[in-house]
């Protein structure tokens, strides 16, 4: 929602004296502007964190953060994103512990997840996909691997 400014008497905003009426407009849908896609990036390193953001900010992404897969479930549990950009190796609760609450929750089967992790071996990756992750990409990632992922996955 956007808030509209104008005058009663149809001047600019910054018109000295005048009384002012405030509206509210909700963003077009459909075949104006669509509403950002939100991703939740989940990882217990800040730098990991902020590049992240910054490429899926690129990809027009509204972003979330959490610092451990607690931390990601609580936001989930307030509002779940359509994506989630997980971690494997994370303090408090790891990203494999994540994904299986999050499947579990009501609505937990809609947002897309893509692990990304340096956990290389075919046993890692089995089983995060079999425990509900739709993606796997190894560290260090760029922009061009994100991109391709989740265009793969259907984010973009």
């Amino acid at each position: 929602m956007y808030p509209i400014c104008s005058t009663s008497s149809g001047k600019r905003p910054h018109d000295a004296g005048r009384e002012y009426l405030v509206e509210t407009v909700e963003p077009k849908k459909g075949n104006g502007a669509t509403a950002m896609k939100s991703c939740l990036v989940v990882d217990d390193s800040k730098v990991v964190r902020m590049v992240a953001r910054r490429i899926l900010q690129g990809l027009e992404f509204e972003i979330e953060e959490a610092a451990d897969g607690q931390q990601a479930l609580d936001a989930c549990q307030k509002k779940l994103p359509d994506a989630i950009l997980l971690d494997w190796n994370m303090p408090v609760m790891n990203g494999i512990e994540f994904l299986r609450a999050l499947r579990k929750m009501p609505g937990g089967d809609a947002p897309i997840v893509v692990f990304c992790t340096t956990e290389n071996d075919l046993q890692h990756i089995q089983e995060a996909i079999t425990s509900g992750a739709n993606e796997y990409i190894m560290k260090p990632f760029d922009s061009d691997i994100i991109a391709t992922k989740f265009q793969q996955v259907g984010l973009i």
